[in-house]
């Protein structure tokens, strides 16, 4: 674990990075042996970040050791890439971060998880709806992701936790301090049913840039990113993009046109970005979970299809199909292990074959 921990330590050392070198080499261990020769012939590795590598090993290995003696102290999981209790929904994505800091009790790969974002300049209307968002969550026991701001983001965590649902706070910052310091209370109550977050190591501050870098991760995370009230160059936009640029579902409250909180989600509805949120309904008939909860919803029986014939990837993506009948993609891409290229490809190859057939919320299903 302390190769898999001072990798991305190393200055300039991203997720994305890390995992090339981790790919080229073979492990964590491999890289921090390389020589620069071999270290200059990993595609996209400049000659700045093998210098960075080459300089950096022996501190980054102390400070590793540091921070596996610290997070056995203060009860922190360090969770790496191949990691099961690592969120598969991040894994594979091509900037997810090498390691995480975990401290809680929730189930990163619940059956069921939304990110709840917006403007720390809430108003009654956005805490109304929030608290009205995270009630209808409550049959589905989803986990509620938010980033522990003032706001919206707060609001999400509270209304959760009010009604007994696992709620994790992504932090911008290591997981040691609270920022901002006046959510301490809340985070108690988190780490009892839900936890904290991050991908920083312990004495990381809350810097400008690292939030972004923290929104790709509520973002990841989800099968769908809902933003209650934002401004028109509000952070939480950030969060829509990204999510959006994965190809997760993204929705966005609307709101008065006379109202600086919702031009952000107004924009977002305008120009396609999001599907408009105004009732429980909305948001369990783009994620098909209304079927789920249908007593009338049994079991259709799907005759048995001879996989033999076919190759490993395919049988991969029709047997769960065939197991669990209609499925989102980002399922799929968990249970079959491809990420979304290959993914996609094999889908358009069984659609075409009229074997298979996408449903609306990105959902597919055998013919």
């Amino acid at each position: 674990m302390l190769y898999q921990v001072a990798l991305p330590i190393i200055p300039h050392v991203g997720g994305g990075t890390a995992r090339t070198l981790v790919k080229y080499f073979g492990s964590a261990e491999a890289v921090f042996s390389a020589p620069k020769d071999r270290l200059t012939r990993v595609p996209r590795i400049g000659e700045v970040l093998v210098k960075s590598i080459a300089g950096s090993k022996t501190q980054a290995l102390r400070q590793a050791e540091e921070v596996l003696k610290r997070a056995e102290k203060e009860g922190v999981q360090l969770l790496y890439y191949t990691n099961p209790a690592y969120p598969d929904r991040l894994r594979h994505l091509p900037d997810a971060p090498l390691l995480l800091y975990y401290k809680g009790t929730a189930n990163l790969n619940a059956t069921k998880v939304i990110s709840i974002v917006g403007t720390r300049k809430s108003t009654e209307y956005g805490r109304a709806v929030t608290e009205q968002l995270v009630q209808g969550l409550v049959q589905h026991e989803a986990l509620v992701v938010s980033g522990l701001a003032f706001g919206i983001d707060i609001i999400a965590h509270r209304a959760a936790l009010k009604v007994g649902l696992p709620t994790i706070g992504v932090m911008a910052n290591s997981v040691e301090t609270v920022y901002p310091a006046a959510h301490r209370k809340d985070t108690e109550r988190m780490l009892e049913n839900g936890g904290l977050l991050s991908e920083f190591p312990f004495g990381t501050k809350p810097d400008a840039p690292r939030f972004p870098a923290r929104n790709r991760i509520i973002a990841g995370m989800a099968d769908c990113t809902i933003v209650v009230e934002s401004t028109s160059k509000g952070g939480s936009l950030i969060s829509a993009d990204i999510a959006h640029s994965y190809d997760r579902e993204v929705m966005a409250v609307p709101g008065p046109i006379t109202s600086e909180t919702s031009q952000g989600c107004n924009h977002l509805i305008k120009s396609l970005k999001a599907v408009p949120y105004t009732k429980p309904k909305d948001l369990e008939e783009l994620l098909n979970w209304d079927k789920a909860l249908s007593p009338n919803a049994l079991p259709r029986e799907v005759p048995a299809l001879d996989l033999s014939g076919f190759p490993d990837e395919e049988q991969r993506v029709l047997k769960v199909l065939q197991q669990a009948g209609a499925t989102h993609i980002d399922v799929l891409s968990r249970h079959t292990q491809l990420s979304m290229g290959p993914l996609s490809s094999v889908l358009f190859t069984l659609e075409m074959t009229g074997l298979v057939k996408a449903l609306p919320g990105k959902l597919y299903a055998l013919v």
